[in-house]
């Protein structure tokens, strides 16, 4: 799955991504690679409305 795939509004893609990490994966690099995200591409869509990845809470914050 491209970015492209996912949900185009940055706040329902940072909801989408949260309940996918919470609910099936342990990990932002695991989600990524099951998926085939750009990780670098997500992250910085949503760094633009100012969200960062945590590891240690496995959640964007």
């Amino acid at each position: 799955m491209e970015l492209n795939n996912l949900p185009k509004d940055p706040v329902i893609l940072l909801s989408y991504v949260n309940t996918q990490l919470r609910d099936n994966y342990s990990s932002l690099t695991d989600f990524c690679l099951s998926n085939r995200v750009d990780i670098n591409d997500l992250v910085g869509k949503l760094r633009a409305i100012n969200y960062t990845y945590d590891e240690r809470t496995n959640q964007f914050k």
